[in-house]
């Protein structure tokens, strides 16, 4: 996949393309619909995908305060748009000269220099300045010209308590910030992955029988506190694990953490990143009047772990299969 920076990286795509605009974080189900049509459209003449996007989010420029935290690490987020088969990335950076480029001015970059023969995108599409531009006036701009729009509906899934939702990434964010990982999963098409490097921590779990990788998390949506079972690959063997996010009640106040617990390795991690896909909610956190009764609630998290990760071991772990 070939990467680009700014109006300069826009303009310099070659002409033909299949192009859609947008944040494309979490890479969910309905962006897998887009990618979907845009390989077809290739399959069909187009000369390749692109994807056009902000990097990072506009608001952590215009309101900081707001901006939503990420459900892709940038690097995975590149991984996944390849895999998925994009040929082109542009990156826009919110600076005051790309903020302040209007809608028109912005179509007639499009259709003047970049010269895409697809336009995808979905019905509440806002661009430029302001959010100017919306998918009514792109309608009207592309039927005088060669561009084609691609109006695509957007992806609705039943959740587990059978209510059928729109998926979006701010749906993924609040099911995750209540700790519901399958929800999310059924959103994203696949299970919500945590990325991160291996740091030593207290090493509490080590000195009870229960060594732990504490991973670094600073870069994406961190979920509910809680434990889950999950599951991590590392070099090519996939284990179950028990995923604790909290901070240690039991041993008094720490500042959050998440801490992993892999079952059946046996090895160092320190200082490796790993990813770590939540499959289940098993608990919330607690607080256990005695170091006994929380290995006994250990052993039963990681029997649980175990049985929900070999149960939902066929879910797919590649985006948008």
């Amino acid at each position: 996949m070939n990467v680009r920076h700014g109006l300069e990286g826009l303009a310099s795509l070659p002409p033909g393309l299949a192009m859609s605009v947008g944040n494309f974080d979490g890479l969910h189900r309905g962006h897998a619909s887009i990618l979907a049509l845009g390989r077809s459209l290739k399959s069909a003449g187009a000369t390749g995908v692109t994807i056009v996007t902000f990097e990072p989010h506009p608001l952590t420029v215009l309101r900081p305060e707001f901006a939503p935290p990420r459900l892709l690490p940038l690097p995975l987020k590149h991984q996944l748009l390849a895999e998925a088969g994009v040929d082109h990335l542009v990156e826009l950076a919110p600076t005051p000269e790309v903020l302040n480029v209007t809608a028109e001015r912005f179509w007639e970059i499009l259709r003047d220099k970049v010269r895409p023969s697809h336009l995808i995108e979905g019905a509440n599409f806002t661009f430029g300045k302001g959010r100017g531009g919306t998918i009514d006036r792109l309608r009207d701009w592309c039927s005088d010209s060669s561009v084609k729009l691609h109006e695509i509906d957007g992806v609705a899934v039943p959740l587990l308590d059978l209510q059928i939702v729109p998926v979006s990434s701010s749906l993924i964010r609040w099911l995750l910030s209540f700790g519901r990982a399958r929800d999310a999963a059924i959103c994203l098409g696949r299970p919500y992955l945590l990325r991160g490097p291996v740091t030593r921590g207290h090493q509490r779990g080590r000195t009870i029988g229960v060594p732990t990788a504490n991973l670094l998390v600073t870069e994406q949506l961190i979920p509910a506190e809680g434990v889950y079972a999950a599951r991590c690959t590392v070099d090519g063997r996939t284990h179950p694990a028990a995923l604790s996010i909290g901070t240690m009640p039991t041993f008094g106040d720490h500042p959050p953490q998440v801490e992993a617990h892999l079952i059946g390795f046996a090895g160092d991690l320190y200082d490796r990143t790993i990813d770590i896909e939540l499959i289940d909610w098993l608990r919330d956190q607690r607080k256990f009047p005695s170091v006994d009764l929380l290995k006994q609630q250990l052993s039963r998290d990681i029997q649980s772990a175990t049985d929900r990760t070999t149960l939902r071991a066929g879910q797919p772990i590649a985006v948008m299969q």
